[in-house]
């Protein structure tokens, strides 16, 4: 059983009395400690659709499943990263990332103690007395990553967490959260618009059409972690994604080996040494 099933969602919102479609039956997996990347062009409904997993909007029609229980509008069963931190300028790094635990009705003192023990997973060790006005960018969002992962739930949907860096940042910061998710083992879901920042991080990557979105291409990211950008098989990997949000083809191509996704979704020839995770 998949640890996430989104089936034919659909979704449409109504402007000035005319009917804007957004999702158009999108569908898709997300198995136990998978890292799943989509992708889309601007404005597709990407952030849409993560609120509907998330519970925080309902869709026209379709379901969202977790391990099996339909969740579609209930919130709490996937944590969610919007793209902006969210910081609370007012509380400290330490009193920002409890947030979760203390919503749930955790006692500051244990819920501080909680997280003192995941400061250095995070790269923030000796920063929890800092204001979010002192840290850096990437600091801020290893801040907002944490809180997040603080929510204890074993999703994680990510929405541009790494946009509003510069280059060399987020450079560091994928590196850094592949490292993370390699130790806690979370399933994670990543919207993104950076074609190489989806074939750095996950084992799968979800391409969406045009609004109304549907899914037009499923890629398996057969490559040895951690990936080399500059290597010939990551730039056919990249390569074969650009060519699909340049197009909005279908993939029809053999069924994944192992079963995993739709009938049409796609693995390019594994490399040597490559495989999953």
């Amino acid at each position: 059983m998949a640890k996430l099933s989104v089936r034919q969602l659909t979704k449409a919102y109504v402007e000035r009395g005319r009917r804007l479609p957004v999702l158009n039956a999108v569908s898709f997996e997300a198995h136990a400690g998978e890292f799943v990347a989509v992708i889309g062009p601007s404005g597709c409904g990407k952030s849409t659709l993560f609120e509907i997993v998330c519970g925080l909007l309902a869709a026209d029609a379709g379901t969202v499943e977790v391990d099996g229980e339909q969740v579609m509008g209930r919130p709490g069963w996937v944590a969610y990263m919007p793209q902006d931190d969210l910081l609370f300028p007012w509380r400290r790094l330490i009193d920002n990332v409890i947030v979760p635990l203390e919503i749930k009705g955790m006692r500051k003192e244990a819920a501080r103690a909680r997280a003192l023990e995941w400061l250095p997973v995070f790269g923030l060790a000796g920063f929890e007395e800092a204001y979010p006005s002192q840290l850096s960018g990437g600091m801020r969002k290893r801040a907002a990553l944490l809180r997040t992962f603080l929510t204890e739930r074993d999703i994680v949907a990510l929405d541009e967490p790494f946009g509003a860096l510069d280059a060399h940042t987020r450079r560091k910061m994928h590196s850094w959260l592949a490292d993370v998710h390699a130790r806690l083992g979370r399933t994670i879901l990543l919207i993104t618009h950076d074609v190489e920042e989806a074939l750095v991080l996950a084992d799968r990557v979800i391409v969406l059409s045009r609004r109304p979105a549907r899914v037009v291409f499923e890629l398996a990211v057969d490559l040895p972690r951690p990936r080399d950008v500059l290597s010939p098989a990551f730039a056919a990997f990249k390569g074969a994604l650009l060519e699909r949000l340049a197009d909005g083809k279908e993939g029809i191509a053999s069924p994944v080996p192992d079963g995993v996704g739709p009938p049409w979704a796609v693995r390019l020839p594994a490399t040597e040494g490559g495989g999953k995770r």
